[in-house]
């Protein structure tokens, strides 16, 4: 029951810890540290979860969680998969009901995962495919595929084997040569690093637990500082003035929505990109390298004792 309690205190600490996160400052300071902080909480929130509940369920093996579904396992091919073993132990309501929500739990996040990454690519597939007959190239947007619609947008397409960056004739319009140099680097800058699969966790959670506001806080969070590491890395190549006036003409061109499965600069139906206009306009320095390293060494050590949690005997 030791650990039981441990991972439950632990599993509660990563709630608080992501409430106070996302009203943290530093988070802008250096968004990929807070990324990785936010990657850390949440799988650490989901195994030790999962893991306070095996533990309190399988106690009466005493012998741990990845033990006691060894024992579990065990009794269960013993008995013909139908758990009738459970009564030559002493398993209480109260526990079978904590094993068959912990696996529930691994199922539902497991659905997730796998529905939403299905989804995506079959999605991303779909729009590849018409781009292929309605976008077209143009020697002033290299690196990029143009296509024929009023609005103004820009996004990109993540894939393994093609990704494709794309910009609507209205941003053409809206958007002046150096603004649009900012808002092609920052695409580019969300393919080379992938954050689409950075967010992926995310996005399976929310689609696991649709109707937990708590998920969609912390999606939208996450979702924020990934575009405000593709800003920094699009800041590389170009001024901070340029990528947030074309941020701020985004904003009043109207409705600039992004297809599904894809990455955009900016949306109007997203306040966050103020927050980001404002992180340009108004520089702050950054995350300092022993802040950094504590955020890191905090994000690793909760791993392991996560983990490490899940093996003792108690």
């Amino acid at each position: 029951m030791v650990s039981a309690a441990l991972l439950t205190t632990i599993a509660v600490g990563c709630l608080i810890a992501a409430a106070r996160l996302r009203r943290a400052s530093w988070p802008l300071r250096g968004p990929y540290v807070a990324v990785i902080a936010w990657q850390a909480l949440g799988l650490a929130w989901g195994i030790s979860t999962i893991g306070a509940l095996l533990a309190f369920g399988l106690a009466p093996y005493g012998q741990g969680v990845v033990n006691g579904l060894i024992a579990l396992a065990r009794d269960a091919f013993s008995h013909g998969f139908y758990l009738s073993g459970l009564a030559d132990t002493p398993f209480g309501a109260t526990q079978v009901a904590a094993i068959v929500l912990a696996f529930g739990l691994a199922t539902l996040l497991f659905y997730g995962i796998v529905v939403s990454t299905v989804h995506v690519l079959r999605t991303r597939r779909r729009h590849h495919n018409l781009l292929t007959l309605v976008a077209r190239d143009d020697p002033d947007v290299p690196g990029a595929r143009v296509l024929d619609h009023p609005t103004a947008a820009a996004y990109c397409l993540p894939g393994v084997l093609r990704s494709q960056v794309v910009v609507s004739a209205g941003a053409l319009e809206v958007l002046e040569r150096s603004e649009l140099a900012a808002v092609l680097a920052h695409e580019h800058a969300h393919l080379r690093q992938r954050h689409d699969l950075v967010l992926l966790p995310f996005s399976s959670l929310k689609r696991a637990l649709p109707r937990v506001r708590l998920v969609e806080t912390w999606y939208r969070a996450v979702s924020l500082l990934i575009e405000m590491c593709a800003d920094d890395q699009a800041l590389r190549e170009r001024s901070r003035s340029e990528l947030a006036s074309a941020l701020m003409r985004f904003g009043t061109a109207g409705n600039t929505s992004v297809p599904a499965g894809a990455m955009g600069a900016a949306t109007t139906e997203r306040p966050e990109v103020v927050t980001r206009v404002s992180r340009l306009v108004h520089p702050r320095e950054g995350l300092s390298r022993t802040a950094a390293a504590a955020v890191l060494a905090s994000a690793s050590v909760l791993m392991v004792t996560t983990l490490s949690l899940w093996h003792l005997p108690l």
